[in-house]
Formats: structure tokens, C-alpha cells, sequence
């Protein structure tokens, strides 16, 4: 039996897949979606926008797919694979700091809808915790889910 070779989360985060692309929203999406036109990000553009975001300030999903939505003229950004490559983002992150690279995207800033932690992330709800913590933030548990209280008084959008 073959081995299957791992591939880093550093080379997923580089490959661009041929994206991004901006596409009409089909008839199929537009219950959900709208009309008009969704852009698929580019894995690295994810990544590039959630380094955007300095300590003292949050962002989230929805911010960054307003922002890439923004970039290209769209009218949504994908909310699938930007949240995708929101977490490839955060484990190529988390195999750079594991490597000593200091210059890493502080991807426990890039929050879910509501304030909530993503749990995916690298060391899921713990690890966020006391990163968000050191930073001067409280994180509660809602129902299931924990987020950061008054998230709304810091988050921005990030910059394009």
C-alpha cells in the first residue's frame, strides 16, 4: 500500500486553484445569495485580508467576504470558501509559529458570525481563549458556542 504524501497547509494556502473568479449567481443559489455576482476568493487573499487585523481589533467571516466582494466588484463574497480558507489560513499559521516564523497571520482576530470562536482552528476553543484573553478580550459561552462579549465595538474591516 502507498503512502499518501502530506501536503503542508503552507503549500494548500499557495495554491490558487485558478482563483479568484467572479461568477453570476445561478438561479439554484440566488434563494439563499440574491442576485448578481459571487466572488471565489483565492486562498492567499483570505489569508492576506485576516493579516490585516492588528491586535486591539476583530473581524469576521462576513467582514472579509464584504471586503473581498469589494475588491472584485461583486456583489457577495463566497461564504463557503472563504470560511474554507479561513481555516487554511489558520493551520498554515499555526504550522509557522510551530517553526519559529514570527511574521504569522493572527488568525484567532478573524471571528464566525455573532462573535463566536471557530473552534476548527488550530488548538480549537482553548487555544483561542487565552490568545484572545492576553489580548484584553472576555470570551463567553452562548448556547454551544463561545464569543467574545461586545465583539461589535472591535471589529473592522479589513483593509483592501
Amino acid at each position: 500500500m502507498k503512502k499518501k504524501l502530506s501536503i503542508s497547509w503552507r503549500a494548500k494556502l499557495a495554491d490558487d486553484k485558478g482563483l479568484p473568479k467572479v461568477e453570476e449567481i445561478t438561479e439554484k443559489m440566488n434563494q439563499k445569495w440574491g442576485t448578481g455576482t459571487v466572488v471565489i476568493p483565492a486562498p492567499r487573499e483570505v489569508d492576506e485580508l485576516m493579516r490585516t487585523i492588528p491586535e486591539g481589533k476583530l473581524t469576521t467571516v462576513n467582514e472579509i467576504r464584504n471586503a473581498l466582494a469589494e475588491r472584485h466588484g461583486a456583489t457577495i463574497g463566497c461564504p463557503m470558501t472563504t470560511g474554507i480558507f479561513a481555516g487554511i489560513a489558520a493551520k498554515a499559521a499555526d504550522e509557522d509559529e510551530r517553526e519559529g516564523i514570527e511574521n504569522y497571520t493572527p488568525y484567532w482576530r478573524t471571528l464566525k458570525a455573532k462573535g463566536a470562536l471557530n473552534e476548527k482552528y488550530p488548538g480549537g476553543i482553548d487555544n483561542l481563549m487565552r490568545r484572545l484573553e492576553a489580548e484584553g478580550y472576555t470570551v463567553i459561552p452562548k448556547g454551544k458556542k463561545f464569543v467574545v462579549a461586545d465583539y461589535e465595538k472591535s471589529v473592522i474591516k479589513p483593509k483592501i
